[in-house]
This record gives structure tokens, sequence and C-alpha cells, in this order.
């Protein structure tokens, strides 16, 4: 994830691990107190994740409890998403005068088991989309990412709006060369006084995953 986001300014910090002196918040011990262990350590240090990259920007460290269907809520002035996956965490996290919203997503790099999934993901344009870059570069988990792609483009979306977004309501566009285009079909959010209609990110299979990300800049004062 590290290097897929080098250009941008936002703090990184991942882990193939569940370091043992990741700890949680009373607050947060609550929300996992019934939880399987799989779920606590995703949970326990994706968090542990996140306070390390906060503090890196000069944040304390605080709970980082779920919000409206289940998203982070941040401390103020702050913008972050979070992602794991088997043998993968990451958190990403900005300050929120840089960076108006992102979102990342991190899942195996291998391509979907269950064949009906993409039937749910994608439509007719995408699965066309997919089936011709899996004839021109074979072996790169294009479903995969086109769910990772998604998945990234709702974490976007949800700070900035409060709303669901539907795999149907966004259409992916994958580019061999590691970048990809979501186009909204609804309403998209406005930021300063600008309606968003497309969403921008980047995608990479490294070690086993498949990570992508989209992060919006604040647009500079002359773009205002």
């Amino acid at each position: 994830m590290a290097s897929l986001l080098s250009a941008v300014p936002v703090t990184v910090v991942e882990t193939h691990d569940d370091p043992a002196d990741a700890v949680l918040f009373p607050e947060e011990e609550a929300v996992v107190a019934n939880a399987v262990a799989k779920r606590r350590n995703e949970f326990t240090t994706v968090r542990h994740c996140a306070r390390t990259a906060l503090k890196s920007i000069g944040v304390p460290p605080a709970p980082i409890l779920p919000g409206q269907r289940g998203a982070p809520r941040w401390p103020a002035g702050v913008v972050g998403s979070m992602t794991h996956c088997a043998g993968y965490r990451a958190a990403v996290v900005a300050r929120a005068d840089e960076v108006t919203s992102l979102g990342v997503d991190a899942e195996p790099g291998e391509p979907l088991r269950d064949p009906d999934v993409l039937g749910l993901i994608a439509d007719e344009t995408e699965r066309a989309a997919l089936a011709d870059l899996g004839a021109r570069h074979p072996g790169t988990p294009w479903d995969r990412l086109l769910f990772s792609a998604k998945e990234s483009v709702y974490k976007t979306w949800f700070p900035l709006t409060g709303r669901w977004l539907g795999f149907e309501e966004a259409r992916v566009e994958l580019d061999p060369a590691g970048t990809f285009t979501a186009r909204l079909l609804v309403e998209g959010p406005v930021v300063d006084g600008v309606e968003l209609k497309v969403f921008s990110g980047q995608w990479i299979v490294r070690d086993g995953i498949a990570a992508t990300a989209i992060v919006l800049p604040v647009p500079p004062p002359a773009a205002r």
C-alpha cells in the first residue's frame, strides 16, 4: 500500500502480522468483546496501524470506533481508511486540510472464488472489459481488483455523503498500467461547490495481496 500512495500527502502503516503489543481502548474492547479470534485480531491490528499513522502526523492516540455503517470515526481534522484481509492489515491517514477523502482496500491476490459474485458487482460493460483484460493480461486477478476498486470507491464516497453506494452505482474501468477510473452513475458528492462524478485511483498486486486506493486531495485555493 505504501508504494501505491507514495506520491500523495498521506501516511501509510501496514503489516503482515498481528503484533503482540497491539492493544485496544476500553471502548474498542467493548465492540469486539464477543468476537471470534480472527475478527478480534483484525480489529486490533488495524487500529494499531491507524494509531501509529496518527502519531506520525502529531495526533494523540484515541479510540477509533465504528460509526454509521461501520465506517471508522476519525479524530477531528483527520481523514482516513483502514483495510484488512488474510495476512495483511493497513491504515492510511491524512490531515483534512490536505485530503478531502480517501479509501483503500486490500484483498487476497487471487481470482474471486465464487463466480456468482461477479454478476453481483459488475455490469455487462464491466464484465466485457474484464474478459478483454484477462485475454490480454492473463495472470492478473482482474475480477478481484474490480471488487477491491469498488470497495475503495465506497470508502471514499461515504464520508462525503453519509449514504450507501451500491456496486451497480459506480462503473469501474481498470487500466493495466496500474490505475482505474470510477464513474458514478448516481448524483455525486459536492465538494467546494463542484459535483464529483469521477474518482481516480491506483491498484497493485504484490506479495499475494491485491490493493486499491483513491485519494481526493483538497483543491488548491485557485481551483475553489
